[in-house]
């Protein structure tokens, strides 16, 4: 019997949470544990108790040309009917972030006013998880934006746009977990989770916060699946090529290159994928955004 190949590193490996889709498989899992990490993280980043919280169905949209891959974004409604819409964001895009951000807070707000009476509108919050400055001149690792007038007064507060910056996390690395806020831990934890080196400090931030200790579990869960560890490599290695192939595009000036090298480096993924051998022609086709025809040729090369 043909022996499988393995993607898990080693047996107690860990995803990558800062991957949007490692990221949103390990707070989507049908678990308690699961459920209680969702509900955990979104109260510690809002500062007040969430008691409930429901995940909206969510298919992964691709609305801006240009995408590398799909958008992974994690869909709730709370208790009081207000909405939430939360992503992991691994790199600066070459949009405005900041327009992008707004215009998903005005979906979701949209959504919530066709069920509001006299304008009883619940609060909406569009929550993006930064591993890169969004403004690096703010020292607080969580920038918080509402409409206000310009004398600083605020309006409905009903629009939320909130970003949670690791960067700004990342360098409180080694501080003993009783001087750390709940938020830091978090951040620490998202920001070092697969890194084995880290672990014994980990597992002291872990110990030291309930809702961490379930977010691991769950993580870890997610990690015994190699089809998610397909997903991963996938979208970090289309990222990596896609940043090489912008690079030589730019020096060159020609546009035309950079498209040639995303399809080629498409082409190499799938052809890994297909010699792992544990997914299928239509997951390798969905994954590296080829044709399922072009898949099954690779195949066939073998």
């Amino acid at each position: 019997m043909e022996k499988k190949t393995r993607l898990r590193p080693t047996p107690t490996a860990l995803l990558n949470p800062r991957c949007d889709a490692s990221f949103k498989a390990m707070f989507t899992q049908e678990t308690k544990e699961s459920h209680a990490a969702l509900q955990d993280f979104i109260s510690t980043l809002l500062g007040r108790q969430v008691k409930e919280v429901q995940l909206v169905p969510n298919e992964p949209p691709v609305d801006m040309i240009g995408e590398m891959q799909m958008s992974f974004d994690v869909s709730v409604i709370f208790d009081d009917d207000e909405r939430a819409d939360l992503e992991m964001q691994a790199r600066q895009q070459e949009y405005d972030y900041a327009v992008r951000a707004e215009t998903q807070a005005a979906r979701l707000l949209n959504l919530s006013a066709r069920k509001g009476k006299n304008w009883k509108v619940a609060k909406v919050y569009q929550i993006s998880v930064l591993d890169f400055h969004f403004d690096k001149d703010d020292k607080s690792a969580l920038e918080w934006y509402t409409m206000r007038k310009a004398s600083g007064g605020k309006l409905g507060e009903r629009l939320n746009v909130i970003f949670f910056d690791l960067l700004k996390i990342k360098k409180l690395l080694g501080t003993p977990p009783e001087k750390l806020t709940k938020l830091e831990k978090w951040g620490l934890f998202l920001s070092y989770a697969e890194d084995e080196t880290k672990k014994d400090y980990l597992e002291s931030l872990i110990l030291s916060e309930e809702g961490i200790m379930n977010a691991k579990t769950a993580l870890s869960k997610v990690s015994q699946d190699d089809i998610n560890w397909a997903i991963e490599n996938s979208i970090f290695k289309a990222r990596m090529d896609y940043n090489t192939g912008l690079y030589n595009a730019e020096q060159r000036g020609l546009r035309q290159g950079l498209e040639q090298g995303e399809h080629k480096a498409q082409i190499e993924t799938a052809k890994r994928m297909l010699e792992a051998k544990i997914c299928s022609l239509e997951q390798v086709a969905a994954m590296t955004n080829l044709s399922i025809e072009e898949v099954k040729g690779l195949q066939k090369q073998g």
